[in-house]
């Protein structure tokens, strides 16, 4: 069925419907807007990620290496378990076992008169000395307060 009008009427497209050879602008605006997003979700996904680990900075060592250790599983396997996990060891304070069980030993090897052990240095993991004890960097020079000592 031929146009009443004689075809002369032009026909009116969208907007968002660009003509043939012209750059489409929503497009880039939609591409733009989709990086922007997925860099802001990945970079609030790995600061949620490492909040276990930034808890237990300043606990002992070794439980700050298991937190990490943990953190780390559930990082590669996806496994919320893992990260509820470190979540829960940062939050609490582990007890000292050894300690007391050290000081047991040493008093019962005096009363029963035999040699005495040598004292074992003790680890005394502190700011301060953290580097030395293990596989740790010394906060202060990686944060950038060397010059704060010196004051």
């Amino acid at each position: 069925m031929a146009s009443e009008t004689g075809g002369t009427d032009a026909v009116h497209y969208p907007a968002f419907i660009v003509e043939p050879g012209s750059a489409d602008v929503l497009f880039i605006v939609v591409v733009v807007f989709m990086l922007f997003l997925i860099f802001v979700i990945g970079a609030f996904y790995f600061r949620l990620h490492a909040l276990p680990e930034q808890m237990a900075h300043t606990k002992h060592p070794v439980q700050y290496q298991l937190v990490a250790i943990l953190a780390l599983i559930a990082l590669f396997t996806h496994n919320n378990a893992f990260w509820i996990a470190a979540l829960l060891v940062a939050a609490i304070s582990l007890p000292d076992f050894i300690t007391p069980i050290r000081s047991m030993a040493t008093s019962l090897q005096k009363l029963s008169g035999s040699e005495a052990l040598a004292a074992r240095p003790t680890a005394d993991a502190n700011r301060e000395n953290r580097a030395a004890v293990g596989d740790f960097v010394d906060r202060d020079s990686w944060e950038g307060r060397e010059d704060d000592k010196n004051v």
